[in-house]
């Protein structure tokens, strides 16, 4: 049996991040599992969207300190050759009269109170910034310069590859069949290529989250839902100047941003397709969803309405029940760190993420709390619930 110092289950975003962060904090014989491709997992169907706005206020920390890694991604990892993809074209959001208008004001001063700009817009300063859109019904506007969107895939390898030049191991093609455990205690990994060892293991299985319940025992309210994204081809350019948008008055709360030239990627931030099983396979798409989705947009962009679909996709989120991740050790099992039920937040967090939970695993004090983040919330009802109601805004 191989013995290693910790074990990463996972490589996508998140367990890039962690492998990186716990060879930045010294760990030097570190072996990270992945069942795929390094980043072939959900992280590929990432919209890519960065922002630090949460109603939860707890993500706002997390969100600020990743999006410092993002901005300069390649000094971050000390590689010339390294880039996130980094768009910074602002982050649009507003909401009309209504209930989610205070609750979007309190997160804006949220925001403000973390030492991040924030603005107030009028309408036409809105128009300004997004003219292809109207704002007529906006009662509220806020408006976040330093946000925009990146690759995760870019971000997942990047990591990866810091990692690697670190001394840390990845195998790639290799699943993790169970935990090894003896008197509550981790003791590694069993796979199809051998039991590796280690007395410190660190999930970042994502929508395969529920693989710990199984090996373990303990529940892990975690589950697969299936969420669809449009690229629309309208007779306006989005173009990257232009911010992200996130529309609080469409029933399905829409976001959006340029995808290039006059293309527009756009999908709701609402309850998707809840699946059985996980399965991070492409699913169906109906043209009733297409029509629908392309309704919502052409009431804020008048001129989509003439749009064509230019490409399309489905991505799988890890949700729990409050759609906030789970972040810290597993109560009652020494040993298990995990990060899981990011809820469609993992890429916007990766990096400060993966720095607390490598800081967690190595027994140093966390840049963040994880309290608010434990899997007791579930049974003491705290939970991390977003204002707005459920759904990837939080």
């Amino acid at each position: 049996m191989q013995s290693y110092d910790a074990i990463v289950i996972g490589a996508g975003v998140i367990g890039s991040s962690v492998a990186c962060h716990l060879a930045r904090f010294g760990a030097r014989n570190v072996l990270v599992l992945e069942r795929l491709q390094i980043g072939a997992g959900t992280t590929t169907q990432s919209s890519g969207i960065l922002r630090t706005h949460y109603s939860v206020i707890e993500n706002v920390e997390l969100a600020r300190q990743s999006w410092s890694v993002f901005t300069d991604f390649a000094g971050y990892l000390g590689d010339e050759e390294a880039s996130a993809g980094l768009v910074r074209c602002g982050y649009l959001i507003c909401a009309p009269e209504g209930p989610r208008l205070d609750p979007l004001r309190q997160a804006l001063e949220g925001q403000r109170g973390k030492g991040i700009e924030v603005r107030f817009l009028d309408q036409g300063e809105a128009s300004a910034l997004l003219p292809i859109a109207r704002f007529d019904d906006a009662a509220l506007i806020g408006y976040e310069p330093e946000a925009g969107f990146a690759d995760a895939y870019l971000v997942a390898t990047g990591f990866a590859r810091a990692a690697r030049r670190a001394g840390v191991k990845i195998m790639e093609g290799v699943s993790v069949e169970q935990l090894l455990i003896d008197n509550g205690r981790v003791l590694g990994v069993r796979t199809a290529q051998g039991d590796f060892h280690s007395e410190t293991v660190i999930s970042t299985q994502n929508i395969w989250a529920g693989d710990i319940e199984r090996w373990t025992g303990i529940p892990t309210p975690v589950k697969a839902e299936r969420h669809t994204v449009l690229a629309l081809e309208g007779p306006e350019a989005y173009s990257f100047a232009m911010p992200v948008f996130k529309d609080l008055g469409s029933p399905g709360m829409l976001y959006c941003r340029s995808y290039g030239g006059n293309q527009m990627l756009v999908s709701e931030g609402t309850v998707g397709e809840t699946l059985a099983v996980p399965d991070n396979e492409q699913g169906n798409i109906s043209l009733d969803y297409i029509v629908e989705i392309g309704e919502q947009v052409a009431g804020r962009f008048p001129s989509f309405g003439e749009a064509g679909l230019a490409s399309s996709w489905t991505g799988v989120y890890d949700v729990t029940p409050d759609w906030n991740p789970v972040l810290g050790r597993v109560p009652g099992l020494q040993g298990l760190v995990v990060g899981y039920g990011f809820s469609g937040h993992g890429f916007k967090l990766s990096p400060g993420v993966g720095r607390v939970l490598a800081q967690e695993a190595l027994g140093l004090p966390t840049d963040v709390a994880l309290a608010p983040y434990a899997l007791e919330r579930f049974r003491t009802g705290e939970l991390l619930t977003g204002k707005y109601g459920l759904g990837a805004v939080s």
